[in-house]
């Protein structure tokens, strides 16, 4: 049996699969060793009933998820696996190598994440190219949840959300000055509250003044990430990965036309994709 997982900010995808056939496929929180340490992944591993079924049957893992950084926080992962699943080979890799597999399988090309954060990398068809990209939530994340969240925040915060939205969002959130900047500065994974907040976009995406957020979001991302790949891999199709991606396509088609860049494939979740490659490899 193979168990392929694909975890972003929110939550981590699982597929379990025997023989070309899904057994089990399920959510779970997320799984990211920039927050979580070895026992907290052991102690969500612990929890779930297809995993404590199924963990002496599962024989080989693969894993990608944001947060995997470095080999120490690979390790982090790989050890709480280990421990778990007793009979199993373990591989860890950061969820932009997840997104190009789905995305290109074994074929090169420019990969972006924009989910709850956002990312882009060159993929030769076996691995990724390293870059300076990954700077977080903090610093980076252009156009994605965690970035739509921040632009919303602002807004409101300012004054200059239009007081039709304004009405919609203080009745939908605690609009609290005090409270929404505790959520922020003071609160463990502010980048949590901060990507649902593009639910917000979602329920109201047809007014103008939140449609010219999304954007301007996803020209910055594109700006800042793609043309730049672009210009090394002229010859390469771009692809896109992500819930913000896929669940707002026509603006980001309409931002790629502004900016020169075609867009190849948008592709919602990794996690199905990734399922039908590892479970054709032997």
């Amino acid at each position: 049996m193979v168990a392929v997982i694909y975890s972003g900010s929110n939550y981590a995808d699982w597929r379990l699969a025997d023989k070309g056939r899904t057994v089990a496929s399920f959510k779970t929180s997320s799984i990211n060793p920039f927050f979580n340490d070895e026992k907290h992944i052991l102690q969500l591993l612990n929890k779930n009933i297809n995993l404590i079924h199924h963990a002496e049957e599962i024989k080989r893992i693969h894993f990608f998820g944001a947060g995997v950084l470095n080999q120490g926080l690979q390790d982090a992962v790989s050890n709480s696996f280990t421990s778990f699943f007793k009979y199993a080979r373990v591989t860890v890799d950061h969820d932009m190598l997840g997104a190009a597999i789905a995305c290109c399988k074994n074929k090169p090309g420019i990969v972006c994440i924009c989910g709850s954060g956002s990312n882009a990398a060159w993929f030769d068809g076996k691995k990724i190219e390293p870059n300076n990209y990954g700077l977080g939530y903090i610093l980076a994340d252009e156009g994605s949840g965690n970035w739509l969240g921040r632009q919303l925040i602002k807004a409101y915060l300012n004054e200059t959300l239009p007081n039709n939205l304004r009405k919609k969002f203080m009745k939908e959130y605690d609009a609290d000055r005090k409270i929404l900047l505790e959520k922020i500065y003071h609160q463990r994974q502010p980048v949590l509250f901060l990507s649902r907040l593009a639910e917000f976009f979602v329920d109201n995406h047809a007014d103008p003044f939140l449609q010219s957020i999304i954007i301007n979001g996803f020209k910055l991302m594109i700006k800042t990430y793609v043309l730049p790949l672009k210009a090394q891999h002229p010859d390469a199709e771009v692809h896109f990965a992500g819930s913000v991606a896929a669940g707002f396509k026509p603006y980001l088609q309409q931002a790629a036309n502004e900016t020169g860049v075609q867009i190849a494939y948008v592709l919602k979740e990794p996690i199905n994709n990734l399922l039908t490659y590892y479970s054709n490899k032997n």
